[in-house]
């Protein structure tokens, strides 16, 4: 908490909250632009490049139904087995040391292995405490900043056949914890 409180100082929170909704509004239209622009350099067919990638994703999803469907029911059953309760009550202590909501903590463990699931409990956290609760406002910078990384490395690693995931756990874990530490201290320091 003291550390947050001297960020806030250190910077200009409503500033900071105008250069982030900036970048937002941005990203997504100078990406696509940028990647038309960097195809008419090169002298791509974007069309014909367009549709023959979207024959290959349709080919792609019906490869990786099975794979979909196991991860679903294993999912399924860790939540209605009481797994993730149990977690939340193990880790708990911890996460109070570093000033993290328990009531958030069932999004942080299912979004590395479920976006619909997540989905779900990011619903009801925030139909529970409201969108504009500090709570709900974390649940939804986790739900953007981290990813599902179990799911894509069963669902995407299966469907390639590849055995050995060598780092991707690793680095995907990391990557995973990093978004929720950071969306911990951005909510903290914007909202907090």
């Amino acid at each position: 908490m003291a550390i947050t409180s001297g960020l806030v100082s250190a910077f200009n929170a409503e500033l900071l909250k105008t250069i982030i909704q900036t970048i937002s509004v941005l990203a997504i239209p100078l990406i696509i632009i940028s990647f038309v622009f960097f195809g008419l350099f090169k002298d791509v067919k974007l069309y014909e490049v367009f549709v023959e990638g979207a024959k290959e994703g349709f080919n792609v999803a019906i490869r990786i139904i099975p794979y979909l469907v196991a991860m679903l029911v294993a999912i399924g059953i860790f939540r209605a087995g009481g797994a993730m309760d149990f977690l939340v009550l193990i880790i708990s202590p911890v996460t109070n040391l570093i000033g993290m909501p328990a009531e958030a903590l069932p999004m942080a463990l299912m979004r590395p292995l479920s976006g619909s699931g997540s989905l779900g409990i990011m619903s009801e956290i925030i139909s529970v405490h409201g969108a504009d609760s500090f709570i709900g406002i974390l649940v939804s910078t986790i739900m953007g900043s981290t990813e599902t990384t179990f799911y894509v490395l069963a669902l995407y690693f299966g469907t390639v056949n590849i055995k050995r995931t060598r780092h991707a756990v690793a680095a995907g874990v990391l990557a995973d914890i990093a978004g929720i530490l950071g969306a911990l201290l951005i909510v903290r320091i914007l909202f907090g």
